[in-house]
């Protein structure tokens, strides 16, 4: 990430792009901290690709982290190599808000779901999780992860990488929706716990 986005603006002398590494890298440590502390075994499992896994899925992960790369990489052309009008200065704690939410919502649905691997597939002794976050939407982890998206554009101060942003915020949506269908065709328990927590992403929504 950083030689894509510094090489994409030219220079190093970028203070918004290291700040929002800083942003970055103490947010993933936090993170990684607090799920440590409760679902240790989920991190360990989240390195490798499970047995199982939909092909779909590493699809859909092939095109999903290039399209969040792309996020600075846009930023770092718009706001320093074409030096593009940048975003109004309280864009900062917008981002900083939705990514402090993000990482907040993500890191509660991790440790609070043992089966939260990195990967989409039906694993040995799975079970519905309704604790947490998913009391209240199915996919909590996968708001975190849009949430995420949608603040790297103002933490860097481009409205030209909300396009990119806007693309994988969709990208997440797909996977919410194709992941949703097989845990209701292949998962005992999921179409009963689906009727009772209606909404996949937003509550009252969808």
């Amino acid at each position: 990430m950083i030689g894509a986005m510094f090489g994409a603006a030219g220079t190093l002398r970028w203070p918004s792009g290291w700040a929002f590494l800083g942003v970055m890298t103490g947010g993933s440590l936090l993170h990684r901290a607090w799920v440590a502390r409760r679902n240790p075994e989920i991190l360990k499992r989240r390195k490798s690709i499970g047995a199982g896994t939909k092909t779909w899925d590493k699809v859909w992960l092939a095109v999903f982290w290039p399209l969040m790369l792309l996020v600075p990489v846009v930023a770092g052309l718009h706001v320093v190599r074409a030096q593009g009008k940048p975003l109004p200065y309280w864009a900062w704690p917008v981002g900083a808000a939705l990514f402090a939410t993000g990482f907040g919502l993500s890191a509660w649905a991790m440790a609070a779901n043992p089966f939260f691997e990195g990967t989409v597939r039906i694993q040995p002794g799975q079970e519905v999780v309704e604790s947490g976050p998913y009391r209240y939407v199915r996919h909590p982890g996968y708001v975190g992860l849009i949430l995420l998206a949608l603040a790297m554009p103002p933490l860097l101060f481009s409205g030209w990488a909300f396009v990119p942003a806007a693309v994988a915020g969709a990208w997440v949506v797909l996977r919410t929706a194709l992941e949703d269908a097989m845990l209701r065709r292949e998962l005992t328990g999921y179409e009963q716990y689906a009727a009772r927590v209606r909404h996949r992403l937003v509550p009252g929504l969808w």
